[in-house]
């Protein structure tokens, strides 16, 4: 067992790097006493715009939310089908479901988890209205390729960027080729609150308008409500944190992708299946993920040693209890199930140490064995 264990995310170390920094903006906020609205968001709302190439970002109360109003805002006829990647978090699903839809999964690519777009052409059909573009683990899916798939069928396009801040593929950034993209700032991403939060942005005047209804109880003039909307804003607190953190984004991105290549160099002559960039220097590293036989001997292995790896996730969605009316059967993802109980999650985050990196390779070295 390592002297000191090594977590899979470390954010109280994250946050002693910049202490002054945060512990100024958050008093700074406590002193003005605003926590709903007001300048701190509008704040974060323009540097995140600078940061993205977007022109409008609306910030919301989490990233689950952020896909819901994004598809509340497409105003959708109900009964709508949406395709969706059967691995990733189930926020993108429910968002579905709750705006009135149904999510038609699909299968993933075996190297990237991506949704694999020659799958989902079998799925299309007279309901669909809608591709959710997961840029899962950091890495964005092939837009240019979704842009054409989705012409093809007349479908609209949402990206799902919660653990994709920064990405770009092939020099196109997030959102350059989709109508509106939705964030996730939970703590655990590479841009994350001290709290829940999230971000919807669009180029499109007419949906930020919608979207800035929806997210305040379906209007943008108090006690005037064009219709029901829902109340999920993101709150002055957080909005002063995350400002403080985007100005140093950029650094941690090359950071994770330092920690990944290291992983590469010490864990390729394990034979493992390691993340792949479709475009070097484009993947943002959210988690380093790979896949291992008797997934739960090496992560108790793991443990004994000190190291914190983590699952995601441990079951696909067609296969979860809340999915069961859908009846899915295995063979209907052969990938994502042959996958299901393989994938495992190491520690990453910006400030693990190389001596840290290298105690993980040599445990899970251990592991295999």
């Amino acid at each position: 067992m390592t002297s000191k264990p090594i977590p899979l995310v470390d954010l109280k170390a994250q946050y002693h790097t910049i202490k002054a920094e945060i512990d100024s903006a958050v008093a700074d906020v406590l002193d003005s006493c605003a926590f709903i609205g007001g300048r701190y968001v509008e704040q974060f709302e323009a540097d995140f715009a600078l940061f993205t190439g977007a022109r409008h970002v609306i910030g919301v109360g989490n990233g689950t939310d952020a896909l819901l109003i994004a598809l509340r805002s497409l105003q959708l006829e109900p009964g709508f089908e949406a395709l969706v990647p059967a691995n990733t978090f189930i926020a993108t699903a429910e968002a579905v479901t709750h705006a009135g839809g149904r999510p038609r999964f699909c299968d993933v690519d075996a190297d990237s988890y991506l949704l694999d777009l020659d799958r989902a052409e079998q799925l299309v059909n007279d309901s669909t209205r809608v591709v959710i573009a997961v840029h899962l683990y950091g890495q964005m899916m092939d837009m240019p390729a979704v842009r054409r798939f989705a012409d093809r069928h007349q479908l609209l396009v949402v990206e799902d960027a919660a653990q994709a801040h920064g990405a770009q593929r092939g020099g196109i950034r997030v959102g350059e080729l989709s109508s509106i993209v939705t964030y996730s700032f939970y703590p655990a991403k590479n841009l994350g609150a001290y709290g829940d939060g999230g971000a919807v942005t669009t180029d499109d005047e007419r949906l930020a308008g919608l979207i800035r209804k929806w997210h305040t109880h379906g209007g943008d003039q108090k006690y005037r409500h064009e219709f029901e909307g829902i109340n999920s804003r993101l709150d002055g607190l957080q909005a002063a944190v995350l400002s403080v953190k985007l100005r140093h984004l950029p650094q941690w991105t090359l950071r994770r992708r330092e920690v990944a290549e290291i992983y590469h160099r010490l864990l390729e002559p394990l034979g493992l299946s390691l993340p792949r960039e479709s475009d070097p220097g484009s993947h943002v590293y959210h988690l380093y993920v790979t896949r291992v036989d008797r997934r739960d001997r090496v992560l108790s292995v793991l443990q004994d040693k000190g190291v914190h790896a983590g699952v995601h996730y441990p079951i696909a969605l067609p296969f979860l209890e809340a999915y069961e009316r859908f009846g899915h059967k295995p063979e209907e993802f052969p990938v994502t199930y042959a996958q299901m109980d393989r994938l495992i999650s190491l520690p990453l985050f910006p400030e693990i140490t190389t001596g840290q990196i290298e105690q993980v390779a040599q445990a899970l070295g251990e592991a295999l064995r």
